[in-house]
């Protein structure tokens, strides 16, 4: 019985020392996943800005864009890596319309896989939207073409392949796509492109050792690539050279899955004056403005001259218990970009006190009303199917959708086609950050959100638009659904007008797309 004994208290012993080693090593990972650049970083490469994509005016009146997915090595700043980009090695030109103008895009897809464009906030036909129904085959084109008509915003563009976003988007096809509407801009607004009015596209990366990405999560994410860099418009440790005393920074949330909590290192005060579909009502003053993957918010931010203020994301309030928020990128803080102020600054005016007049909608109007429910990467219980239509819409109606995340992990809410209105939290007033047009919001867990949402103009009973979470990893893994708008009596149809949902149906759009 010695021997045993002996065995079976070495191996108690064992048990024992491997389940300290293992709580030991849960409380090292616990206590070492908080990231902090704060103070940090030395801001020694000028922000680049994205050029304005260049364009034609064809015979028809359309003015035409061409846009190519390609392959590169881009150079962040300290270490160069492989990425795709358009028209070049990383992100893409800002892509710039006018209100009632016909556009037309050329895509050329350079990759060696199949890929999409897709119009983030754009209000267009659905066959025009770039999600996974239009794809793009290798070596092939597709040219979507549709008349802007929505007020002037900061919109994007990325990819959109049914799960393959997140890592289209991670390794760099993104840019953004303004809209100029002389009816609902402000002239008193800082609008010198690249000089007052400046687009800062805000991203997490990982790197491995020889410079490249690293497209793996880290361990125990609940929603994909968490990074520990931050890079802005494809630069680490950016700086902006400011000359007026007033600057408008149109900032993209355009990571993978990292919710960011922007303000100021010195805590000063900046104006929002527009989100995702436009400007606001008027300017609120502010010292934080959380924005989660796809959120756009378009800043104020006044400067003396000489100084050095940094634009730092704070550690987010996501509303998500401790393990959640610690391995989420609920507690890490990132210094993101410094404004270096000229010793000179040119005077600008004061901002006004009203900005744009937002028409409300009627929830008493609302023809309809749907629940949407979030859980693990389902919505009401169902992950994404191509060939099902999950909502039917009516053209020229109003519906009222009722969201609410069930669960401490974060989830977020895009509709493709509309910009919406937030009616209420939990039935309170919603804060100024969620008072305008908006075509993604967080979604704080257990709580209701009430959106009201006009579909109007394109109606299209095989081609569907998306819903879905914009933290990418959900995405991929289905937090996905469909709705078509069709006309009144009519029904759904087949999903994709009876085409398949690569190749040849992607060339058929093609065709259709320079139709017209």
């Amino acid at each position: 019985m010695r021997p045993l004994r002996r065995v079976l208290i070495f191996a108690t012993v064992a048990v024992v020392l491997l389940c300290a080693a293992g709580v030991a090593g849960v409380a090292w990972m616990f206590n070492s996943t908080t990231v902090s650049t704060a103070g940090k970083i030395d801001f020694v490469h000028a922000l680049p800005v994205p050029p304005l994509a260049p364009s034609t005016v064809d015979a028809q009146g359309r003015r035409v864009f061409e846009l190519r997915a390609q392959t590169g090595r881009h150079d962040f700043g300290d270490r160069t890596a492989d990425t795709w980009g358009f028209n070049g090695a990383y992100l893409g030109p800002t892509l710039r319309a006018a209100r009632g103008e016909q556009v037309l895009v050329n895509v050329h897809n350079g990759l060696d896989e199949e890929t999409t464009v897709h119009w983030h906030g754009m209000h267009l036909p659905a066959r025009m939207d770039g999600g996974p129904h239009q794809m793009v085959p290798a070596g092939r084109s597709w040219s979507p073409t549709w008349t802007v008509d929505q007020p002037a915003s900061t919109l994007w563009y990325h990819p959109h392949p049914h799960g393959e976003t997140a890592a289209h988007v991670y390794r760099g096809l993104a840019g953004m796509f303004l809209i100029d509407d002389p009816a609902t801009s402000v002239a008193d607004l800082p609008n010198r492109y690249g000089v007052d009015d400046v687009p800062v596209i805000v991203q997490d990366k990982r790197f491995a050792g020889n410079g490249n990405l690293k497209e793996g999560a880290p361990l125990f994410s609940g929603v994909g690539l968490l990074g520990d860099t931050i890079v802005v418009n494809g630069a680490t440790a950016p700086y902006l050279d400011v000359t007026s005393e007033r600057v408008r920074l149109r900032v993209l949330n355009a990571s993978n899955a990292r919710v960011f909590d922007f303000g100021f290192a010195d805590d000063r005060e900046f104006a929002l004056v527009g989100t995702d579909g436009g400007l606001l009502d008027q300017p609120y003053r502010m010292n934080r403005v959380m924005l989660s993957p796809g959120e756009r918010a378009e800043i104020v931010v006044d400067v003396r001259p000489g100084e050095r203020p940094v634009l730092r994301s704070y550690p987010p309030d996501m509303g998500a218990d401790a393990w959640q928020e610690r391995f989420n990128g609920g507690e890490d803080t990132f210094d993101v970009l410094q404004l270096r102020a000229a010793d000179r600054l040119a005077e600008r005016p004061e901002l006004p006190a009203t900005l744009v007049d937002t028409p409300r909608l009627d929830p008493a109007q609302a023809a309809q009303t749907r629940s949407f429910t979030f859980s693990g990467t389902r919505i009401n219980g169902d992950a994404m199917d191509m060939d099902r239509i999950d909502a039917t819409v009516t053209k020229g109606t109003t519906e009222v959708w009722e969201v609410r995340s069930q669960e401490a992990l974060q989830h977020n809410f895009h509709v493709h086609d509309v910009q919406f209105q937030v009616l209420d939290v939990d039935g309170r007033q919603p804060p100024p950050q969620l008072s305008g047009w908006k075509d993604t919001i967080y979604l704080y867990p257990n709580r209701q959100y009430r959106i009201i949402a006009r579909f109007a103009d394109h109606a299209d009973p095989d081609t569907p638009y998306m819903y879905h979470c914009h933290i990418l990893f959900h995405e991929d893994e289905g937090m996905m659904g469909q709705f078509v708008v069709v006309e009144p009596g009519q029904r759904a149809g087949t999903p994709g007008g009876g085409h398949d949902h690569g190749g040849q149906g992607a060339g058929h759009a093609a065709h259709q797309g320079h139709g017209g």
